[in-house]
């Protein structure tokens, strides 16, 4: 019990750390800190830190892609041409803007997954409120965040934790994926922009756009970055159809679409890799370390039985009630562990399709409520920092609490209406 207490106690820790990021510490600090008292108190061996640390392999090849991807997007020009494109599309209207850019974050978020919006998204959208001259580009900004959480159950490739919750043989065919999340997911996305949308309208009215943004020249560069992000969503699709994994053609894409751009350009890497943001990676492995050390604990094993008693006796209550609980709980302690340790329980509990489809959307939409509910909300916030942009903890946890809460319990009753 003493050996519990001190793992619950210690990720817990890890985790406030990461939400509150005390001394401006980067998150990754926190979640490192907290594997290496783990292994220090000897609640988990070395053997599981490397389990713990190769389970999201999956996970870093993708984010490198991506990362990869947004830089050479970014150091091209071609965030801000579509930036100049988007703002005459606006003709002038803050709200057409905002409806804009919520659109393109569908779309994003949908062929290209939640994470490609905060680091691909979230540059060029900060780029169009340049481009338009606003004098408060937040608005737009959170609609990144927002998004792309809230737009990530539309397609199994959508969110990488979708493929955690069905993993193992346990994915749907896309048309039964369809059948079950078309509508939950309609609601999500139309709940988010109606209450996002109602928390900025008083900003909105006040703003001002420019209406005649000159678009600047696209570069061969951008165009090679705008194609590789093109073939990035159709490789995607297509490796998410075959079954594969969707890390390593992601990290294939962003390699050669860089070193075709870094050739063409007759430019060494340094610089491209210097704009990455790779703290994200120890950040992600402390999470899994973490989590195989609160596997030891019997956690899986316990709320898996939890779940298969709950689903026998009352589907439609346990579903509402593993999707509120597992939304909430994914900001506590972000839902990248949080979905990595519901997926083991929903596959070992053999849970019914409404109930595994509501801690899905848990996972996914559940964290709009903080800023370190999801690593998508990190890289976002990682993007902003950027920028020269700041959102504080509790700022977010308040407009989270207006959007996030009724979005997700809209959308679990929806799930339930078509089960």
């Amino acid at each position: 019990m003493h050996t519990a207490s001190l793992t619950w106690g210690i990720a817990g820790l890890a985790a406030l750390g990461v939400i509150t990021r005390p001394f401006r510490w980067p998150e990754a600090v926190w979640a490192v800190a907290g594997s290496l008292l783990m292994l220090a108190f000897g609640l988990i061996g070395l053997d599981e830190v490397w389990r713990g640390v190769s389970r999201g392999t999956d996970v870093y090849l993708f984010l490198i892609g991506m990362m990869l991807l947004s830089e050479l997007a970014r150091r091209e020009g071609l965030f801000d041409w579509l930036a100049a494109v988007a703002t005459s599309h606006a003709k002038g209207s803050p709200k057409r803007l905002f409806a804009l850019i919520y659109c393109v974050g569908i779309l994003v978020t949908a062929f290209l997954s939640n994470d490609a919006t905060a680091v691909v998204l979230t540059p060029a959208v900060y780029a169009a409120a340049r481009a338009a001259k606003v004098k408060e580009p937040l608005p737009y900004l959170l609609i990144c965040a927002f998004i792309a959480n809230a737009a990530s159950f539309i397609l199994p490739i959508s969110n990488p934790a979708n493929l955690v919750i069905f993993g193992g043989g346990h994915m749907p065919p896309l048309g039964r994926w369809l059948q079950t999340f078309a509508v939950p997911s309609a609601v999500a996305v139309v709940a988010t922009y109606v209450l996002l949308y109602w928390t900025q309208r008083r900003v909105l009215a006040a703003e001002t756009l420019a209406r005649d943004v000159e678009a600047p020249h696209l570069s061969h560069g951008a165009r090679l970055a705008g194609g590789g992000l093109i073939l990035t969503a159709v490789i995607l699709m297509a490796a998410s159809a075959l079954g594969y994994d969707l890390g390593l053609p992601t990290f294939a894409a962003g390699i050669a679409t860089t070193l075709l751009v870094l050739t063409l350009n007759r430019e060494g890497p340094t610089e491209t890799l210097r704009g990455v943001s790779w703290g994200v990676l120890p950040l992600v492995a402390g999470l899994f370390v973490i989590v195989e050390a609160l596997d030891r604990t019997g956690l899986t094993r316990m709320l898996a039985e939890q779940l298969a008693a709950g689903a026998a006796a009352a589907p439609k209550h346990t579903a509402m009630g593993a999707g509120l609980l597992v939304g909430f709980v994914s900001n506590l302690v972000n839902n990248l562990p949080a979905g990595l340790v519901a997926g083991s329980a929903v596959q070992a509990a053999n849970a019914p399709d409404m109930v595994s489809g509501a801690v899905l959307i848990g996972v996914d939409l559940g964290p709009n409520l903080s800023v370190t509910g999801s690593l998508a909300t990190i890289l976002w916030l990682t993007a902003l920092r950027r920028e020269g942009e700041h959102i504080g903890a509790w700022q977010f946890l308040k407009l989270g609490a207006v959007v996030m809460v009724p979005s997700l319990v809209l959308s679990l009753l929806a799930l339930i209406a078509v089960a």
